[in-house]
């Protein structure tokens, strides 16, 4: 090599930037620095996410307050029968018997939740599982959708004495009561959301040889989360109606039985409780629901973080 081109090397190899210690330590180094940025991010994210909750949840509350006593007001309904929210509130915290109030009101909710979780559950993990065959034959679909679609336009009332022959009065009818709410909306959602999916991904993958199961684990069910997300927060109004359909038609227990019984017996502070109880809990419920899916959809990068 002549001395031109050495001298010229060596300048290159002088200018040339060099990291610190190895590479494996100077990506270490350079994760390090930037993780905890990250992790802040990601903690602001999840807090300013659950103070929105919250504050969208106490403004649905005060206005659901506020149409109530306007509502009472505007019709004149009797306060024999009618019962404002301050009402309520004094039957449920500041009369001599309200720790009782409170216990009857708890028992009976507690027993309505468990209730319509059972339904819940068993009516989306059906649905999920339904819609999943559905996607991957369409022929399934057109033997199973009818069924579907006949529980679903014959009122549940009707179809309560029929279930309960054949179930029982007991958690059966429940589930089974439960489920037929929550299935259709849920089924017709997921689906939606399986079906949406990008046609090129799933044909990169038949490209690379995956088959219409890797399409539908690597492609289908990650691109269904919003839907699948809108499915459960639809369900969980329609399961906690479905629990109280099948406790007032069938097992009598919960708050379904519990607020026929106040009616009959002309308990109309129990009553309103008793509505005031399950609406509050449905909203709390559903916002955890959104909340958690928020979550899930940033963390996925189907959303974009408010400001």
């Amino acid at each position: 090599m002549s001395a031109g081109a050495e001298e010229a090397a060596a300048g290159a190899a002088g200018s040339a930037p060099t990291l610190p210690g190895s590479g494996t330590s100077a990506a270490r180094g350079i994760a390090a620095s930037i993780g905890p940025g990250i992790g802040a991010s990601l903690g602001a994210s999840i807090g300013a996410s659950i103070g929105r909750a919250m504050l969208t949840g106490l403004i649905t509350l005060v206005l659901v307050v506020l149409a109530w006593q306007a509502l009472l007001l505007v019709l004149g309904v009797s306060p024999f029968l009618a019962k404002g929210p301050l009402d309520v509130w004094s039957w449920l915290f500041s009369v001599p018997a309200a720790a009782e109030n409170r216990a009857v009101i708890g028992e009976n909710l507690v027993v309505t939740l468990g209730d319509a979780f059972l339904g819940f559950t068993a009516g989306l993990v059906l649905a999920t599982l339904l819609a999943t065959v559905f996607t991957l034959s369409r022929g399934v679909e057109s033997a199973l959708m009818p069924i579907a679609l006949l529980l679903r336009s014959v009122p549940l009332v009707a179809l309560a004495p029929v279930i309960s022959l054949i179930t029982g009065r007991g958690l059966t009818t429940v589930v089974v009561m439960g489920s037929i709410v929550v299935l259709f909306p849920a089924l017709v959602n997921i689906a939606f959301g399986l079906r949406s999916a990008s046609p090129q991904i799933s044909d990169v993958i038949a490209v690379y040889g995956g088959n219409a199961f890797t399409a539908l684990r690597k492609v289908a069910l990650p691109s269904s989360l919003p839907s699948f997300f809108a499915a459960v927060k639809i369900s969980i109004p329609g399961a906690i109606t479905g629990a109280l359909l099948a406790e007032w038609l069938s097992t009598g227990t919960g708050l379904g039985n519990g607020i026929v019984t106040a009616v009959a017996q002309v308990k109309n502070f129990e009553v309103w409780a008793s509505v005031v109880a399950i609406t509050v809990v449905s909203l709390v419920l559903y916002g955890l629901a959104q909340l958690v899916e928020t979550l899930v959809l940033r963390r996925m990068g189907m959303q974009q973080p408010t400001t």
